[in-house]
């Protein structure tokens, strides 16, 4: 801490001992190297071509080594692109062993004839601006909620495109200056809803027993976190039928449906 004369004092914080160490022009060694190897290839290149070959291998090295936009290179950026693609399409084209689809039983997921599973879904709920007292509420409730789960149970946490149907008004009836402001709600609700998304939660409990109550003891499990979910100020809704199809295949289980 040092004094300034008459104004008040100063405390110097050091250096940051987690930054990177630079060198010369590059932001480190690494991309040092890697201007070298690209040099060492335009080198190379010009031995077989022109000697001016390897200007534009080196330029365009110095670029790729030097500048990081949003702190990483443009060819790291299109290499690990080009994985990601390798690796989407080899798990598209990869085919799923199925040799016993599940069954969809009752609003239930028959997994194996002894192994059923439920599945709830539920959205989120804004929580940035309420009190404290009420967060703290809303994280015992949660922690209980998760205590009281029993067995097996698992998440899932997906986005789906906010539908501008779904938050229209209805239709109006009036006159013409009705009609226009109707108009203009509606394109403004659909601006509003373009690229944005809701956020989808599907909560997958499961009971795995010989004996025929355990269907129903499953059913009471997704009664009590239904209600549980409720209590948090969120909507759950138990998935049946062609609801619970679509929510298994999520999870990677191509379902058939029981006669």
């Amino acid at each position: 801490m040092g004094e300034t004369g008459s104004g008040p004092p100063i405390v110097g914080f050091p250096e940051r001992l987690d930054r990177r160490m630079r060198l010369g022009p590059f932001a480190s060694a690494r991309d040092a190297v890697k201007f070298v190897t690209y040099a060492a290839l335009g080198a190379l290149l010009s031995l077989f071509t022109s000697p001016w070959a390897c200007v534009p291998v080196v330029g365009a090295g110095f670029i790729l080594s030097v500048w990081r936009p949003d702190g990483q290179a443009l060819d790291e950026r299109i290499a690990a692109f080009v994985s990601w693609r390798i690796r989407a399409n080899s798990a598209a084209r990869a085919p799923t062993p199925v040799t016993n689809p599940p069954l969809v039983r009752q609003g239930l997921l028959q997994l194996s004839p002894h192994h059923y599973v439920a599945i709830v879904r539920t959205g989120g709920s804004p929580m940035a601006y309420l009190p404290p007292d009420e967060l703290a509420r809303r994280f015992e409730l949660y922690r209980e909620l998760l205590r009281s789960i029993e067995g097996s149970f698992a998440f899932l946490t997906a986005t789906v495109p906010i539908r501008a149907q779904s938050i229209r008004p209805a239709t109006t009836s009036g006159g013409a200056e009705d009609s226009l402001a109707f108009s203009g709600y509606s394109e403004l609700v659909a601006v509003l809803s373009r690229r944005r998304y809701l956020r989808r939660v599907y909560v997958v409990i499961g009971a795995v027993g010989p004996g025929p109550d355990v269907p129903g003891r499953l059913e009471g499990r997704a009664s009590a976190l239904v209600e549980a979910l409720g209590h948090l100020g969120l909507r759950p809704t138990r998935l049946r039928d062609r609801a619970l199809s679509e929510a298994a295949r999520r999870f990677g289980w191509p379902v058939r449906v029981a006669p």
